[in-house]
């Protein structure tokens, strides 16, 4: 049985996340939400290539329990904008287990979403791709090794992006950096996303570098955590949780 799952968001990324879940044979993608909703194209389906008609749009308002009643869900993914957070305690009170890929929550939206965590499964990652959890995994790691090196983010994106990535902040975080200090934005060109930590020591440099080059990548991560997420109990999960337990599953196979 396919995994039942809503899709917060339509724009740039999470477009491409719906082809992308469209795509598994595991996942069923049941609703999309967006802004707004145009009466002359009522399903994603069409917007995505497909003839048939399936995960209609809808919109943040129609988010309720009785709407899930009629359209109900497994598990919803959301790349929409820190403001769908409200409807967080709604999915939350039914069982819908989240995983959110929101790249920066005001201090108050990330209780909404501890505060649903106390009532269904919950995957916070504000960069949900694969490769840059292991880069921090193994930028922890290394720092552990060689803790005297003088250490550097720097994070790229394309020319619009307006904000410092989330996931350089989170980098820096943990790797106990000040943010203001030790993190570098670059904004140029269309670049959907390059971060690097770069390990200074006398006499060798160390790069570890992960660059998303299409956004499908996002959507192979959240795909990835979902199924992960599937079985989970009430509370608040990372994709550092999400590999640790699959590294250590290999490692014991």
């Amino acid at each position: 049985m396919p995994l039942k799952v809503g899709l917060l968001g339509f724009g740039r990324t999470g477009s491409v996340v719906a082809k992308e879940i469209s795509k598994d044979p595991g996942l069923s993608l049941e609703w999309v939400c967006r802004k707004t909703v145009d009466d002359s194209q009522p399903f994603a389906s069409h917007l995505l290539g497909y003839h048939e008609d399936f995960a209609p749009f809808i919109t943040i308002e129609n988010i309720d329990e009785e709407f899930l009643r009629r359209s109900p869900v497994d598990l919803i993914i959301d790349f929409s904008s820190n403001c769908t957070s409200v409807a967080y305690e709604k999915l939350a009170r039914t069982g819908v287990r989240i995983v959110s890929a929101i790249s920066n929550y005001e201090p108050h939206e990330l209780e909404l979403l501890s505060k649903a965590a106390q009532n269904t499964a919950v995957l916070y990652s504000p960069n949900i791709t694969l490769g840059i959890n292991w880069l921090m995994m193994a930028s922890k790691m290394l720092k552990r090794i060689i803790p005297h090196a003088d250490i550097e983010v720097v994070e790229e994106h394309f020319r619009a992006k307006k904000d410092i990535s989330g996931t350089a902040l989170k980098l820096a975080k943990h790797l106990d950096l000040n943010a203001k200090e030790h993190v570098n934005s670059i904004r140029v060109g269309g670049i959907v996303g390059k971060h690097e930590v770069i390990f200074g020591l006398p006499n060798q440099t160390i790069r570890l570098v992960h660059e998303s080059i299409n956004r499908a990548a996002f959507g192979t991560g959240a795909i990835f955590a979902a199924k992960w997420l599937k079985d989970k109990k009430s509370g608040l999960y990372s994709m550092e949780n999400v590999l640790q337990e699959t590294f250590l599953k290999e490692l014991n196979t």
